[in-house]
């Protein structure tokens, strides 16, 4: 079962979800997600435990408890839908102004 781990402290890593969720049973993988622009934390993760009883109990104990100074929001993970890629935002060429044409009296002759 994957695990969703929301609200982790920025210095969190994998290894300390691994050492946290370990405690419940088996974990075949942890995730901490980061920024690929900054490299920092987004402040959640993943974690996926094999056994489904485990991962409830890791769930249930693990909730509303405060980890490395935050208190997290841990759930069952949601299946990822497929999102269709953002649209890649182009410069705008900026336009020239329009010439003001100035009507005079000269010209309305």
């Amino acid at each position: 079962m994957k695990i969703f781990v929301a609200k982790l402290a920025f210095k969190t890593t994998a290894e300390d979800l691994r050492a946290l969720y370990e405690q419940f049973g088996e974990v075949e993988s942890c995730k901490v997600i980061m920024d690929h622009e900054t490299g920092r934390s987004k402040c959640y993760g993943f974690v996926e435990m094999p056994n489904e009883a485990e991962a409830y109990k890791a769930i249930v104990e693990t909730d509303e408890t405060v980890f490395m100074g935050n208190e997290l929001q841990v759930k069952k993970s949601r299946p990822q839908t497929s999102v269709a890629p953002k649209p890649v935002k182009r410069p705008r060429n900026k336009r020239q102004p329009h010439p003001v044409t100035h009507s005079t009296k000269e010209s309305m002759a």
